[in-house]
């Protein structure tokens, strides 16, 4: 005889209840949206050690991935390098494509004055080709 296989309706769901125990919920959704874009984070900048003057703005950075390659190296690429490059890469970072500058006001309370200084901030993003002297 025959038997007849059914499924626990429990057991269907419990995959997607582990997954969902497992990942962290204190990720941002927009961190994990895919592709390179602006984030904004705090910055809090003091004149000394003690603090005495300090300001705080909002500035923003660029983070995520870009999509890099490798293949295999085209025979001159070989005989130019003696056959110790096999593998080509063409790598993209997620780079600031465009800065502007934004003022910080230091307040200073033992003196009561305000002074106002420039920093750089991301306005737009790109994927671009990695190179050393940006990180």
């Amino acid at each position: 005889m025959a038997r007849r296989v059914t499924s626990d309706p429990f057991m269907i769901p419990l995959p997607v209840m582990l997954l969902l125990l497992v990942t962290p919920f204190s990720w941002s959704l927009d961190v994990l949206r895919p592709g390179c874009h602006l984030y904004p984070f705090n910055v809090t900048i003091r004149s000394d050690r003690r603090g005495t003057c300090q300001g705080s703005r909002t500035v923003f950075a660029c983070v995520g991935y870009c999509e890099s390659i490798t293949f295999p190296s085209r025979y001159s690429v070989l005989l130019a390098s003696n056959f110790t490059r096999s593998i080509t890469s063409a790598s993209r970072c997620c780079t600031i494509r465009q800065v502007a500058k934004v003022k910080v006001r230091m307040e200073c309370p033992r003196d009561y004055h305000y002074d106002d200084i420039e920093i750089l901030t991301a306005q737009a993003c790109r994927c671009d080709m990695c190179r050393k002297s940006r990180y």
